[in-house]
């Protein structure tokens, strides 16, 4: 509880701390071979000491950086802790990066110690290691596949535990000792940035701009050592940390380790969290996932369906936030949704007992959020960044909106300038860029405030809105306002939408790229008996083009009635060839488009859609998930969209 862990200032202590009051509660559990593993706080208190002497056997000393890569598992997350206790930092790395992209954050951050998950992650550590000198320990957690590998480097976790024991012995007092050493304003941990405008940073953050932050939050939203939360997202990603790292060390909750990425539907069922983070594109999964099925579904059943979503979407808010507007037959027939309708959709979803839900990473689309607010989840827009410990922004309930982030979180000043940037300054502020001093003091204002990049405003009731990336937001030719990412979130609110790229800024109109969603568009597909061969043939079908311009039309007569962005109806738009892809470098590892790389990447089909041809051919390299590389080629047919009216000039037609 709150209380019981102010005293405590790192996380080493947090850990002791839970480990002495509520040393028989469940820490973290694990999905193995579908039963659910349970270790206790006393549990990982102890194997962490184990793992931290080891380490130290190992030669790890203060503020050395210690590597971890893999999926969410309890292992790797106590090795974080077991480095944090010596006073070396953690640096998390995306499990799904390639190894090259690795290679540059081993060697940025000269790291000595890696701890992997599995072979895959340990065949990407030999691969650089050539090129990491500094590199002198691979440890491992799961042995399988590497009973034929003889480097000397390599170390099973269990090696791990067995030199940690007999460290103990002869030294037994080391580890409390370098516990006892570590300071609140030293660092915790260092988080790559995704490198959305070129390569990753190592943001530094300190014990104290962490558990700061975390503090917050669990007074602001009344958070418990009763709560479960699912760790699914990347590790190295600050969002996933924050919630199942940082907070369950603040409050002392259990985190739940699914089995497999594949596995996280059921198992999110399994647990039923009570305090769920997600990011859009998981959002807009699930959402599809829904449609899909409800598709497939019988007559009687999608009319039930859509009939109650539209009461839903009209009445549901109101009721979720307790504001008094909801009449009594309303209220009966939603109540009665709610056990035909709503229930069942929460209990698919694995949402049903979700007290407190959390998306951020980047803008959410207004009718994706209200969809999931209308069937009766609470969930809330957050704003943050790594360098700001995540939470800068967040929404009180019952004052939740669509088109804000919330207030400022206890603690930050938010101010915007003239540019209509947004700054800020914060106790969970970073303490710099690793090694990169002026990119930190770039960062900063002269009078000490945190460039966030993003543009937008303070509304009248002092809740923070977003209209996107500073240097995204741009103007049409005419001078009309240009915000892709809103245009974009818009188009990708339809379940047969996967990704968007739009394109305007000095341009006359607005044109677009468009993935679809191969599941959700094959599923389609497959209902009408339209045969396909793969992403690239089912996306330049004549049918598939009807139903995606119905989609950007929609979007259009939307955008129609907002007059400062009807001037951004998609004129014209395409379908890409191939999807997006982190491993092309077209997306960073969070998912994120990497605009300006796609604009020049693709310039040649930027410059058919403006010049209004309706075809181009390209051919594009990509890459396999084996390394190798190939080559895509494909006419890409370009087609036009009807661009409504804005409301005023409707009224006088």
């Amino acid at each position: 509880m709150v209380q019981e862990t102010t005293l405590a200032v790192t996380f080493p202590a947090l850990l002791m701390h839970h480990a002495q009051v509520r040393a028989q509660r469940p820490a973290m559990r694990e999905k193995d071979l579908g039963i659910w593993q349970t270790l206790t706080w006393a549990q990982v208190a102890a194997e962490v000491r184990r793992v931290a002497a080891g380490l130290a056997h190992l030669g790890v000393a203060v503020d050395e950086h210690v590597a971890i890569v893999g999926e969410n598992r309890p292992r790797l997350y106590m090795a974080m802790m077991a480095a944090q206790c010596l006073g070396a930092i953690p640096v998390p790395l995306y499990q799904d990066a390639v190894a090259d992209e690795m290679a540059f954050v081993l060697q940025d951050a000269e790291v000595g110690v890696v701890v992997v998950e599995d072979q895959e992650q340990l065949d990407k550590m030999l691969e650089v290691s050539d090129r990491c000198p500094a590199l002198r320990a691979l440890v491992y957690d799961d042995p399988r596949g590497l009973r034929n590998y003889q480097d000397a480097r390599l170390l099973s976790w269990d090696a791990l535990l067995a030199l940690g024991d007999a460290r103990r012995a002869r030294q037994p007092d080391e580890i409390d000792a370098r516990m006892a050493a570590i300071a609140a304003d030293d660092t915790a941990a260092m988080f790559y940035t995704s490198g959305t405008t070129g390569k990753p940073k190592g943001v530094v953050l300190s014990h104290q701009a962490l558990i700061d932050r975390a503090r917050v939050i669990e007074r602001f939203e009344g958070l418990t050592d009763h709560e479960d939360v699912l760790a699914y997202l990347p590790p190295a990603w600050i969002g996933q940390n924050m919630f199942s790292y940082t907070q369950f060390l603040t409050t002392g909750f259990t985190v739940n380790h699914p089995e497999s990425p594949e596995t996280v539907a059921i198992d999110m069922r399994d647990i039923g969290p009570t305090y769920y983070f997600a990011p859009p594109r998981v959002l807009e999964g699930l959402l599809t996932h829904v449609m899909i099925r409800m598709e497939d579904a019988g007559r009687f059943k999608r009319w039930l369906f859509h009939h109650a979503m539209a009461l839903a979407r009209r009445v549901g808010p109101h009721i979720l936030d307790g504001d008094g507007s909801v009449g009594f037959w309303d209220r009966c027939k939603y109540a009665l949704g709610t056990l035909l309708v709503y229930g069942p959709l929460r209990n698919t979803l694995g949402m049903s007992r979700v007290r407190v839900a959390y998306t951020a990473g980047e803008a959410i689309g207004p009718d994706l959020f209200v969809f999931y607010r209308s069937i009766g989840i609470n969930l809330k827009q957050l704003y943050g960044s790594t360098e700001t410990s995540v939470f800068v922004c967040v929404q009180a309930n019952g004052q939740v909106r669509d088109d804000t982030v919330g207030p400022p979180c206890a603690g930050v000043d938010i101010r915007v300038a003239d540019s209509g940037e947004i700054q800020v300054r914060s106790p969970g502020l970073f303490t710099g860029y690793y090694r990169n001093p002026q990119a930190t003091a770039e960062s900063y204002t002269e009078d000490g405030w945190y460039h966030t990049g993003d543009a937008g405003y303070l509304d009248a009731d002092g809740q923070l809105k977003i209209i996107d990336r500073a240097k995204d937001v741009g103007r049409l030719a005419d001078g009309s306002l240009f915000a892709p990412k809103y245009i974009e979130n818009k188009l990708k609110f339809f379940p047969f939408i996967k990704e968007v790229v739009a394109f305007g800024a000095d341009r006359p109109e607005v044109c677009a790229f468009i993935n679809i969603d191969l599941e959700a568009v094959g599923n389609w597909a497959e209902r009408r008996g339209l045969p396909y061969a793969g992403y690239t043939d089912l996306a330049s079908k004549d049918e598939v083009y009807a139903l995606i311009r119905d989609c950007v039309e929609q979007v259009n007569r939307d955008l129609a009635q907002d007059p400062k962005l009807a001037a951004s109806q998609v004129a014209r738009f395409l379908i890409l060839h191939k999807e997006l892809d982190p491993d092309d470098d077209e997306l960073t590892r969070t998912r994120k488009v990497r605009r300006a790389f796609i604009a020049q990447k693709y310039a040649v089909l930027v410059e058919a859609l403006f010049q209004g041809l309706d075809q181009q051919y390209i051919e594009t390299e990509v890459k396999f998930e084996d390394g190798r590389t190939g080559r895509i080629a494909a006419h890409l047919r370009i087609e036009p969209a009807e661009v409504a009216l804005p409301e005023p000039l409707k009224k006088v037609a």
